[in-house]
């Protein structure tokens, strides 16, 4: 497979289909499970069990090593960002349709690009724009405002996509001169007893068969990590992101077949508006960041949290 003269290898889209597939199960689980554990418990579990599974990695890596930074503001402020993200996006997708929830997470991108005018001067010519303003108009085909009754938990949504797009321009500025198992490192270790604070006040111990329902959603979160990371490092991100859409069908049916949904029409047509749009941004980032030999935004990390 090419793309844009770039090979695609088959194990850099076997790892990111992998991810795809951790990802769509994941939010599947999160509406399951949220029909029976409070939502900021649910969090906590996801962060807790994220940072067990993951933590024989940084055991073998050495914890001082990995833990040495000067920028504890900044992963402080990442923490943060990174828990408002899965605040919204949990609440969201416990009422949202799944596959509408999926295909408005794919904004995060136009987001990015504002940030990355605002807070690292980047400089955004008149196709970048028209571009986002077409993946604006795809959010509106799923929303349809004035269209019937609107649901509120879509604005979650959006605000979801936000602080993603938040933390991929706080990790960018991190990037210059930490590593990427110290920023990941510093991810769980600090949201992880974030979450646990507001937790407390809806605490409620649950049974056995809930906690391997949020042990799979910590086991499937990590997997979805790991498995993006080892697709970026195999092909370039704007090679290997068109196979992010598939997302959305892998998300549909497991939708269709546990909670009987069906996305309607324009959610499939504003999806890939809004897909298509991300598309062209990446690539255009791409191809600026190529000429002035720096790595695109996108190629830091994979966004979803």
């Amino acid at each position: 497979m090419r793309f844009h003269n770039t090979s695609i290898s088959t194990r850099a889209v076997a790892f990111m289909l992998i991810s795809c597939v951790s990802f769509s199960v994941m939010t599947a689980v999160v509406r399951h499970i949220s029909q029976e554990v409070p939502t900021l418990e649910v969090i906590f579990f996801r962060n807790l069990f994220g940072l067990i599974t993951i933590a024989p990695l940084f055991i073998r890596s050495g914890i001082v090593k990995i833990l040495r930074t000067k920028q504890i503001k900044l992963y402080l402020l990442r923490g943060g960002m990174g828990y408002s993200s899965m605040l919204f996006w949990f609440t969201a997708i416990a009422i949202v349709p799944l596959a509408d929830a999926v295909a408005l997470g794919f904004t995060s991108p136009f987001f990015i690009t504002i940030l990355a005018i605002l807070i690292l001067n980047e400089a955004v010519g008149l196709r970048r724009w028209s571009a986002m303003l077409i993946g604006f108009g795809g959010a509106m085909l799923i929303l349809r405002p004035g269209f019937g009754d609107f649901n509120g938990y879509y604005l979650l949504v959006v605000a979801s996509a936000g602080t993603m797009a938040c933390s991929v321009i706080i990790i960018k500025l991190l990037g210059r001169t930490e590593s990427a198992t110290t920023i990941v490192a510093y991810m769980v270790l600090i949201i992880t007893p974030i979450s646990f604070i507001p937790a407390v006040f809806v605490w409620q111990w649950p049974n056995l068969e809930q906690l391997l329902w949020l042990f799979a959603l910590g086991a499937l979160a990590t997997i979805g990590h790991l498995s993006v990371t080892k697709a970026l490092m195999l092909a370039d991100a704007t090679a290997i992101m068109p196979l992010d859409f598939t997302r959305l069908p892998i998300t549909a049916l497991i939708a269709f077949w546990a909670f009987a949904e069906i996305p309607d029409f324009w959610v499939w047509v504003g999806a890939a508006v809004i897909f298509g749009s991300s598309i062209y941004i990446a690539q255009r980032e791409a191809r600026i960041k190529e000429r002035l030999g720096e790595r695109p935004v996108s190629t830091v990390i994979d966004g979803r949290e």
